[in-house]
């Protein structure tokens, strides 16, 4: 039985998730999978299925009748992987834009460097991102420093997908309260656990846009990050988060 279960959420993946669900099984550290599907048309979750048999008990997935948010995505998932009591839980894409190598990096500082959750970063030391056009770079940097700004988070990469939560920071985090779906989400997520007391850390990754599939990004789910924030923020100020209990 692993200790790690890493989440992704699919929406017309056919063209990668083979090929992530066999790289993430080839790894030295043995990781749990829950592929979470959202009626994907063009049959991902019946490529998933067919590989169940030869990953048995160790790949998984849940399906969902349409697109639901991969906010909605990951809390399904985060709940699935409190009940059966896996100690690491991680977050990443398909679209090999997370390079599965580094899942152990961000285990390696939830288990030896003290972090409750780990963020893959792309805006620290030693970090890169590949084949972004130049004004994406430059619009997903400076909406990280707008948050930072807004939220007063000493996070350089607020809007990270890529992290891994020890199970103790999903238990505090009241899930049902995170309203967000979108992209917003991953901002909501630290500010909660940051707002809980929890300790983030940053890891710095190679980030690769996807060369297969299509990109689920858009202009609804940009504004609801910049715009959402403030509402966040404002909200925050009369709201009592919930502190782990280390007894």
């Amino acid at each position: 039985m692993s200790d790690s279960l890493v989440i992704i959420p699919t929406y017309n993946e056919k063209e990668n998730v083979e090929k992530m669900i066999r790289k993430v099984f080839s790894l030295e550290k043995e990781f749990h999978l829950l592929i979470i599907d959202d009626g994907s048309p063009d049959g991902t979750a019946a490529i998933v299925k067919s590989l169940i048999p030869q990953f048995n008990g160790k790949l998984f997935i849940e399906e969902r009748k349409g697109k639901l948010g991969l906010g909605t995505a990951y809390i399904h998932g985060f709940k699935w992987a409190i009940a059966r009591k896996y100690d690491y839980i991680f977050e990443m894409d398909c679209d090999f834009s997370h390079n599965p190598d580094d899942l152990e990096r961000l285990y390696h500082a939830c288990t030896k460097e003290d972090g409750d959750l780990s963020v893959g970063s792309r805006y620290i030391r030693g970090a890169n991102v590949v084949n972004w056009p130049l004004g994406r770079v430059v619009m997903s940097y400076y909406a990280s420093v707008y948050v930072r700004i807004i939220t007063g988070m000493r996070v350089k990469d607020t809007t990270a997908g890529f992290v891994c939560y020890q199970r103790k920071v999903l238990e505090t985090i009241p899930l049902d309260m995170i309203r967000f779906i979108g992209y917003a989400f991953q901002i909501e997520m630290k500010f909660t656990a940051i707002k809980c007391g929890f300790k983030l850390i940053e890891v710095p990754i190679v980030f690769t846009d996807r060369t297969e599939g299509t990109s689920k990004m858009s202009k609804g789910i940009f504004k609801e990050a910049i715009l959402g924030v403030i509402l966040m923020k404002w909200q925050s100020l009369f709201r009592k988060y919930p502190k782990w209990n280390k007894q």
